[in-house]
């Protein structure tokens, strides 16, 4: 008998893969050739769309969709709430009184008119001006989502107002993205790439996340309402044993995992890594690098369904930054970098770094962009729950600075020094003492896990994000920001008579006038504060004081000048930060008050009550018994369960006072400074108390019943 043939390359993830979206071969099969011609140059060159090419794309979109079982469609979106938005209708048309025919026209496609009004807009819409239209984002495909309400042809389009302006986090990101785009390739014909027509910013979010079992999640109202527990005391093991990273993942976590690959994978999401991450029951999945419209949208829908499937799996997947107090939290890396039409990567060394003029010109564009807006930087990261892990030695410090390594570190050192540079340190050749393991080459640059904002061989990883948000903010601030740098280099390189002279003179002057942003120490170090204040960097501690970035005079003009966003648009955007801010902090003191008046001190009053008729039977059956044991711990008892109620009525004193004032600046800080205070004295009673009260009393399930039973 002969050997059997495999195939090795036919597998599950050939039979799955973009089986859910109208992709480049869904658009051939579906497309008169003339019509894929003029979407692609559209999507790719970002010609016009012809209504007419609009009315075949939505013929066409219309018959897949239904070849796969889909009744309705939506407009899908991203409003400035930080998930997604849809609206359904179904392709029925009436045709008579007894029959109806099957619809959906380019204009359909092109155009939706959601209700503005009901949405965020920071002043932007009032409440009586209710028009507001979604438009279609042809360069994100569409894609079939099918759940317990069938399937459903999700159109990825923008959102904006009657009058124009952007109430969503897309339409920004794509005019940001045209922005970095239109510089760059300024830049890149300047240094004689005729061939690049544009270039796109590459993208690939690392999103960590905790599973905990969907019945303890159901106990805790805490985690229902605001994502996170606002009471709970440390079990006996957290993280310190580091035995939870990149160890085994269990059956139940991994049955999940399967599942959500199969979902990503249909809807054509690049989710490549999967590990247990550093915290008991916390995980992270990490996607292949995409166009960074392409990468928000796909983002959104990883969080979505990280939810969907976690719970037919028994589970609650959490998103919140710092879900368990004690152990680390969740962020979201951002792994950006720019690459061109004809596949080059403008963040890639090469060989010979210190001699790469082009790749240093946009390092140091970078590296001033970061600089200039470091404080934006911030902002772009910032929501309530990414408070708790800035700055708390397990997330990137609140202070942006940038990582270059020891190689680039030293190109910049040399071309400070002399001008120029001559010589790039390189990775060395690793022997470890096996003999059957082959020696290996090491980079020439180590890592650097206390960077907010650090290169990692061809891309910078902004590491700062928050685990719920949307990625589109801070990338749209990386494009805007680095596009106004390019936007001043390029035109003081056309300027020039002598280039090559004038190059090295941009890159000198910039990293001369921008190097205090780079710092490849310790990041979490009390010395880095101090030696960061000194520099005059920025160390910008919460989101209130991140928002006021979005005001300054340099941030207005930059975008405005970069066309990103209008003054208005700005203004509005500080406004929906402050008062998001505030309706968090809001809904955690209620439940904190909810928590605490109705499940933890009548619980507490139950224990103290069995207590002390302990000690009455005892002493009553035996006086001269020792119930020094029980009367101590009465007494203790008793001494937090007052501390509990007193703090309890002073939460609700000043949670009614920040509800009497003006939504705004001035309340977010009230919210911060006066209410936050008075939460955390209310946790610290009833968590001590959770130390000593028998557990059956405790009414909701503890950090160890949540982390390690899962």
């Amino acid at each position: 008998m002969g050997r059997k043939e495999i195939n090795m390359q036919k597998n599950v993830i050939d039979d799955v893969f973009g089986t859910k979206v109208f992709n480049d071969d869904v658009m051939q099969q579906y497309l008169p050739k003339k019509t894929y011609a003029q979407l692609k140059d559209t999507i790719e060159n970002g010609e016009e769309l012809a209504p007419e090419v609009a009315n075949v794309v939505a013929h066409a979109m219309k018959e897949w969709a239904l070849s796969n079982g889909a009744t309705h469609y939506t407009h899908w979106f991203q409003p400035m709430t930080g998930v997604t938005a849809e609206k359904h209708d179904s392709f029925l048309s009436p045709a008579s009184d007894a029959h109806a025919v099957l619809e959906f026209s380019g204009k359909e496609l092109i155009k939706g008119e959601p209700d503005a009004s009901s949405f965020p807009s920071g002043g932007l819409r009032a409440t009586f001006e209710a028009r507001g239209y979604t438009a279609w984002d042809c360069t994100s495909p569409a894609f079939l989502r099918e759940d317990a309400i069938g399937t459903l042809l999700c159109i990825p389009t923008a959102f904006c107002s009657y009058t124009g302006e952007a109430l969503d986090k897309k339409t920004p990101l794509l005019r940001s993205m045209e922005a970095i785009s239109k510089q760059a390739v300024r830049i890149l014909k300047l240094f004689g790439n005729e061939d690049v027509s544009s270039v796109r910013c590459s993208v690939g979010p690392e999103q960590e996340y905790f599973l905990i079992d969907r019945d303890m999640f159901l106990q805790r109202d805490d985690l229902i309402f605001t994502g996170r527990t606002l009471f709970g005391s440390m079990p006996p093991k957290g993280q310190e044993l580091d035995d939870h990273y990149f160890g085994t993942i269990r059956e139940r976590q991994a049955a999940f995992m399967k599942e959500l690959n199969d979902e990503l994978w249909k809807l054509g999401i690049l989710a490549k890594t999967q590990h247990n991450e550093v915290a008991p029951a916390q995980h992270e999945m990490a996607p292949i690098y995409s166009t960074a419209n392409i990468a928000a949208d796909h983002n959104q829908l990883v969080m979505e369904i990280m939810k969907k499937v976690a719970r037919r799996h028994n589970f609650e997947c959490l998103l919140h930054e710092k879900p368990f107090a004690g152990v680390n939290g969740s962020g979201k890396h951002d792994n950006w970098s720019l690459v061109t039409n004809t596949g080059m990567n403008l963040l890639s060394p090469g060989k010979a770094p210190y001699d790469n003029k082009q790749f240093l010109l946009f390092l140091s564009a970078v590296i001033a962009a970061v600089d200039s807006h470091s404080a934006l930087l911030r902002l772009s990261a910032s929501n309530p729950g990414n408070d708790h892990r800035l700055g708390a030695n397990e997330a990137p410090p609140a202070i942006i600075s940038i990582f270059l390594g020891e190689q680039l570190e030293d190109i910049v050192e040399q071309i400070l020094k002399d001008g120029t540079a001559t010589h790039s340190n390189k990775g060395e050749r690793m022997d470890i003492g096996v003999h059957t393991i082959p020696p290996i080459k090491k980079d020439a640059t180590d890592r650097n896990r206390t960077s907010p904002f650090a290169f990692t061989g061809n891309k910078f990883e902004f590491r700062m994000l928050a685990s719920s948000m949307s990625i589109s903010g801070a990338n749209t601030v990386l494009n805007a920001t680095v596009a106004d740098i390019l936007q001043s280099m390029a035109d003081r390189l056309e300027a020039s008579s002598d280039f090559d002279t004038t190059v090295d003179e941009v890159i000198y002057e910039t990293l001369s006038a921008h190097r205090k942003i780079i710092f490849n120490g310790d990041g979490y170090s009390d010395e880095w504060i101090a030696e960061a204040e000194r520099r005059g960097l920025p160390n910008v501690r919460t989101m209130v004081d991140a928002t006021a970035s979005l005001l300054y005079p340099q941030t207005i003009e930059m975008f405005e000048r970069q066309h990103v966003y209008t003054k208005t648009e700005l203004e509005s955007r500080a406004e929906i930060n402050y008062e998001a801010y505030s309706k968090a902090i809001n809904i955690e003191a209620k439940t904190m008050l909810e928590m605490a008046s109705k499940q933890y001190i009548p619980a507490i009053i139950r224990y103290v009550t069995s207590l002390a008729n302990s000690i009455n039977s005892i002493a009553s059956a035996c006086p001269a018994a020792d119930t020094s044991v029980q009367t101590n711990l009465l007494k203790k008892c008793s001494s937090l369960l007052a501390n509990a109620q007193e703090a309890l009525e002073a939460l609700k004193k000043a949670d009614r006072t920040a509800n009497t004032m003006e939504e705004g600046k001035v309340q977010a800080e009230f919210f911060r400074d006066t209410v936050f205070t008075a939460m955390a004295n209310l946790r610290a009673p009833i968590d001590e108390l959770e130390m000593l009260v028998d557990k059956e009393y405790w009414p909701v399930p503890s950090y160890g019943d949540m982390l390690f039973e899962v």
